[in-house]
């Protein structure tokens, strides 16, 4: 058998992968959160509401993280699955009302294209995942 260090340099495990694209979609969300609060925090003042939506948005990311690699390789591919797509559904609702509707400043534009993005990715990945039972993918 003719093995090749390059070949077996470009394989991760996608469990990796994925949960190192929920990591980075929760510093997207935390980021462009952090400048809608600093913005929102001088005239109109934070509502427990916005912080209780903030909250639920990021921690979905941190146990997605987390579970992504604890959990059996077919559970955490379908969950990476159905959760990525509800998360990337929801980010594109507030993408478009940011667009449209609210208008919004670029920064929060450029963050959840950024997070769309990574959900997108995280879905793309848990997809081509075909085999949860072997878990390297090539990621060249």
């Amino acid at each position: 058998m003719n093995t090749n260090k390059e070949t077996a340099g470009n394989l991760l495990d996608v469990r990796i992968i994925l949960s190192v694209l929920w990591a980075a979609g929760m510093l997207s969300s935390l980021n462009g959160d952090t400048y809608r609060l600093s913005a929102m925090t001088k005239p109109l003042g934070v509502s427990p509401e916005i912080l209780s939506v903030c909250a639920l948005v990021l921690v979905g990311h941190v146990f997605m993280s987390g579970l992504t690699l604890t959990l059996k390789p077919p559970v955490s591919r379908w969950a990476n699955r159905i959760i990525g797509i509800f998360y990337a559904l929801f980010i594109l609702v507030f993408e478009v009302q940011h667009l449209f509707v609210w208008r919004s400043a670029g920064y929060e534009i450029v963050w959840s294209t950024a997070q769309l993005v990574f959900a997108l990715l995280v879905v793309w990945y848990a997809w081509k995942w075909t085999n949860p039972e072997v878990q390297p993918i090539r990621v060249s």
